[in-house]
């Protein structure tokens, strides 16, 4: 078994508009502290909320820290009060322009890409398999063409679908880092028994 077997890449955003502080990322800080369990070796990464940024990050995770198990994503969804589990990430349709005001050629992720990637992570049986105190954990297809959508989409296809994308609502006084750091260990741990079992 080599040193990188049980490794899982987990990534956040950094600050954008009217999120100076991003929950996807003090999640993720929460989740490193809690961790995996003791097999399981977790690796933090903040994305910058930019589209060219984010492309070289995702494609430098393939390629480096070549993640065993699979890349997590934490994005944040602004007006959701729940947890959000993307099953697919889509090609087309980026016109909103990033951090630095730059929107994707064509709007578009790969050009001679497929329309829409799957995860090979069953979002629906997650959903079904879990419950996590003090935050509804919801299923959907399509993680709204921004910086999020974009990153999903590039890294099932860098990893062959071995990815996952999770958005968290912002933080408030009953949606606490801590509460959500504790969601996304809940979470992914389903994934990595899911994983787990498709690999035997």
């Amino acid at each position: 078994m080599d040193s990188n077997s049980n490794t899982v890449v987990v990534t956040g955003f950094g600050s954008f508009g009217r999120h100076p502080v991003n929950s996807s990322w003090e999640a993720v800080k929460e989740l490193y502290n809690l961790g995996l369990g003791k097999d399981v070796v977790v690796q933090i990464l903040q994305l910058p909320v930019s589209y060219k940024k984010t492309k070289e990050q995702v494609s430098k995770i393939w390629e480096t820290l070549q993640p065993q198990q699979f890349t997590v994503h934490v994005g944040v969804a602004p007006s959701s009060k729940a947890i959000i589990l993307e099953q697919c990430g889509r090609n087309r349709g980026y016109k909103d322009e990033d951090i630095c005001g730059f929107s994707p050629e064509g709007g578009v992720c790969l050009s001679d890409g497929p329309d829409v990637i799957e995860s090979t992570i069953s979002m629906k049986a997650v959903c079904k398999n879990i419950s996590v105190n003090g935050i509804q954990v919801l299923y959907s297809r399509d993680a709204g063409r921004y910086v999020c959508d974009y990153t999903y989409y590039l890294s099932l296809h860098y990893g062959n679908g071995c990815a996952a994308f999770i958005h968290v609502p912002p933080l408030s006084n009953l949606l606490t880092a801590d509460l959500l750091g504790r969601a996304l260990q809940i979470i992914i741990q389903e994934m990595l028994k899911q994983f787990g079992k498709a690999r035997e």
